[in-house]
């Protein structure tokens, strides 16, 4: 069954992927989301279905336009790929629980905001609170279908808590974190203390902790000074999803530690 699972969620989750380039494209641009169908950039021309393949139109069309020849980024298939993988993953996990719409939700969510948070530098609330208010009454539904409406009641505190430690950290260093980090950090408290408050601990440490690495990497390469700001967006994002996914084994492993 949990094969299964993963496998339906890994082929829709190409189709969503799809639709993510459209939400990454549109959203920074203030466009509808909706209409007008997809198009290219370029020429305007409209993108017929056959060429609209996840994936595999890319790869036939060779990352052109058919129409005018216009390279087509390579963002594109690996926006398809990556929301693929991540909702098998995702299945996976949550194959047996109420909560993997609201998982699945989070993940696409997550990947759609670090695209745009990389490219634009910031997280629009056209994402963040629409998914957020979704979460809210999906998270409720798995709590009380799995009878436990403390899953609930902590979710709730823990996205309070996360709002108020992120909060607290922009005011004392509020060019080091956008408030966009902060409207984002309710939506990881509220999906990371439904699992547990050491996933929600976790999740985000691990998200400044990607952070403190990759910046550190970047500095030492030299792609980025030390005054140059760097997206933090994903690195939230990436902490979260490995909580989410492996939050279990981590913790389990963390645990372990203390025995020997």
């Amino acid at each position: 069954m949990r094969a299964v699972v993963a496998v339906i969620c890994g082929l829709y989750g190409l189709v969503i992927g799809s639709f993510l380039n459209v939400v990454i494209w549109r959203v920074p641009r203030k466009e509808s989301i909706v209409s007008p169908s997809s198009h290219c950039p370029e020429c305007d021309a409209r993108i017929a279905v056959r060429d609209n393949i996840p994936v595999f139109s890319w790869v036939a069309l060779r990352g052109r336009c058919r129409n005018c020849g216009s390279h087509i980024s390579m963002r594109y298939p690996l926006i398809e790929v990556l929301t693929a993988v991540l909702w098998a993953a995702v299945g996976v996990r949550f194959y047996n629980s109420w909560a993997l719409p609201n998982y699945l939700l989070l993940a696409a969510a997550l990947i759609a905001l670090s695209a745009i948070d990389l490219e634009h530098y910031i997280l629009p609330n056209r994402i963040i609170y629409p998914v957020g208010f979704a979460s809210v009454p999906l998270l409720a539904f798995a709590s009380g279908l799995e009878h436990d409406w403390s899953a609930f009641g902590r979710a709730c505190l823990g996205a309070v808590i996360a709002f108020a430690f992120f909060f607290v950290v922009h005011v004392l260093q509020p060019r080091g974190m956008g408030f966009g980090d902060v409207r984002l950090s309710a939506l990881l408290g509220l999906n990371l203390a439904w699992l547990g408050w050491g996933e929600l601990a976790g999740g985000l440490f691990f998200g400044f902790v990607y952070g403190a690495v990759i910046g550190l990497v970047l500095m030492a390469l030299g792609s980025r000074g030390r005054n140059q700001r760097i997206p933090f967006g994903p690195f939230l994002a990436a902490g979260t999803m490995t909580f989410v996914l492996f939050g279990n084994q981590l913790l389990d492993w963390y645990r372990s530690l203390g025995h020997r």
